[in-house]
């Protein structure tokens, strides 16, 4: 399990920006990078890293994927017709952690991961407690009685920060509808993502 979950604002610094757009981020006060050589000037980067940059973004993004399930969705979304950024964009956020954060059930991909772990969230009226789980098109998801009480959900749900997107349907922040599979321009992220770049690491 990645370490992210104790220090998931260090991507901001070393990214130069709010990756989740959220008030606590660290680059709202120093946009500078992380540590004791942060405030040096960057350098610029090479294509490489500049795709390199734009993968460790997305990975992030999501919370704790690792290399080995990130490579996966790359692997799956390039045997699928069209366009492979496109078709990865879409299997992230059918994962079940990243459906519940849209929902706005959490206030992070982090807390959506756990809710989910810790047996909270149904899927079709049936507990699911695997995060990268991969939600249908027509699913229902839902909280448990005991999740929906919680501080940090009731929280979230009403937080102004970010606004549920138009390809899930929620009722009440009690439960919630998985519409279709969106694109990338239907992403409310809150930093540009480029998954083409991504594609041309893989693709190396």
């Amino acid at each position: 399990m990645t370490k992210r979950a104790t220090a998931k604002f260090k991507i901001d610094r070393r990214m130069g920006q709010s990756i989740w757009g959220r008030g606590k981020s660290p680059v709202n006060k120093r946009s500078y990078g992380p540590g004791q050589h942060g405030q040096r000037r960057a350098k610029k980067l090479s294509d490489y890293g500049t795709q390199l940059q734009a993968k460790q973004k997305l990975k992030g993004y999501y919370g704790n994927i690792t290399e080995r399930q990130f490579r996966k969705y790359y692997t799956e979304a390039s045997r699928r017709p069209g366009d492979t950024g496109e078709n990865m964009i879409g299997l992230l956020e059918r994962r079940l952690d990243a459906v519940v954060y849209r929902c706005k059930f959490t206030p992070s991909p982090f807390s959506a991961r756990q809710l989910v772990s810790h047996g909270h969230v149904k899927v079709n009226g049936k507990r699911v407690t695997i995060a990268s789980y991969i939600v249908a098109e027509g699913d229902v998801i839902e909280l448990t009685q005991k999740a929906r009480d919680m501080g940090l959900v009731l929280e979230a749900s009403k937080s102004p920060e970010r606004d549920t997107p138009d390809y899930i349907e929620v009722e009440e922040g009690k439960k919630a509808k998985f519409l279709r599979t969106p694109k990338l321009a239907d992403v409310p992220y809150a930093a540009q993502m480029q998954p083409h770049l991504i594609v041309e690491f893989y693709s190396r």
